[in-house]
């Protein structure tokens, strides 16, 4: 099982922090540093100093990180155009030697947009079919050659489709509980499958969903990987426990029927229960940034059980 770092920095971080959170995530075994892509705090929250950009920060964490692997979960279709996604992700992926991951999805949060001046359209869906469809069209370009691309939302001539990401494909992440359109989807163009924030039940329904798709696509089931996000909260003792939910503005009962909470004994056993139905990594969703002993106790007491 892979454990991934999973920040939401939107709620309030400067890169400073973050890149303390990415060493960390490095230094203590994790196999991956993601974030969110969002322009606007949620809930109640400051959100001070104000939202980082998700692409410029994974640009700095490539160069002065050297394993982990770097990602977004999600960035929005709606934020940037696909042409422009392409050559940002392919740079960054450059800039790391390889080590980049794409999470994409269609965008929801409206506020965000009205916030920043940034267009919400109402068919956001298919408008990520086709950015998908371009960013990965781009990529797979032979170098010498041109990608066109004539779709209802977008339109590419003679694009030299350059630059090349320095992985032969970055890995793409789709996720989401849509029952229908999301599966075929991922089917088509996902290297994994997210779940973000769902139950052991409901995720075991999407996986089952997904796989059902990669089937009737001519696509083995077993070539996506199947991943969950889920809060965590962990603590040595049941003060510890309560001490860091609290921190977090959250409550023990909550945390532990919604997501990753409790003694390491604890949470061991209920990512052992994903992992029963499928699930072969884990986001664990870091909320309190400055608490770098929760990634050390998790690292020590929940990833070393893990192995």
């Amino acid at each position: 099982m892979d454990l991934r770092i999973f920040t939401e920095p939107q709620q309030g971080a400067t890169y400073d922090t973050l890149l303390a959170v990415a060493k960390a995530t490095e230094d203590l075994g994790f196999d991956a540093f993601f974030r969110s892509d969002h322009y606007l705090k949620m809930g109640n929250v400051d959100g001070l100093p104000g939202p980082t950009d998700a692409w410029i920060t994974l640009a700095g964490l490539a160069r002065e990180t050297k394993r982990i692997r770097l990602g977004t979960l999600m960035t929005a279709a709606t934020f940037r155009l696909p042409g422009v996604l392409a050559i940002q992700v392919a740079q960054v992926d450059q800039m790391s030697g390889g080590r980049v991951e794409l999470g994409l999805g269609a965008g929801w949060f409206e506020e965000e947009h009205r916030a920043y001046g940034i267009p919400f359209p109402t068919e956001k869906f298919a408008r990520l079919e086709e950015q998908l469809e371009i960013v990965t069209g781009l990529w797979a370009t032979k170098t010498g050659e041109t990608f066109d691309f004539h779709g209802k939302y977008y339109d590419l001539t003679d694009s030299p489709a350059l630059p090349k990401p320095a992985q032969d494909r970055v890995p793409v992440l789709l996720g989401g509980h849509g029952a229908t359109r999301t599966p075929r989807l991922a089917a088509r163009y996902a290297d994994e499958f997210n779940i973000p924030f769902g139950s052991i039940e409901d995720s075991e329904r999407q996986f089952g969903r997904v796989r059902a798709a990669a089937e009737e696509a001519g696509r083995h089931p077993d070539a996506l990987t199947y991943s969950t996000a889920l809060v965590v909260c962990v603590g040595k003792d049941d003060q510890e426990v309560a001490r860091r939910a609290a921190a977090i503005g959250r409550e023990v009962d909550e945390l532990k029927a919604n997501g990753l909470a409790g003694t390491p004994a604890e949470v061991v056993d209920k990512i052992g229960r994903y992992a029963e139905i499928g699930a072969q990594r884990v986001y664990l969703q870091i909320l309190d940034l400055d608490d770098l002993d929760h990634l050390e106790l998790i690292s020590s007491r929940v990833q070393s059980q893990l192995k």
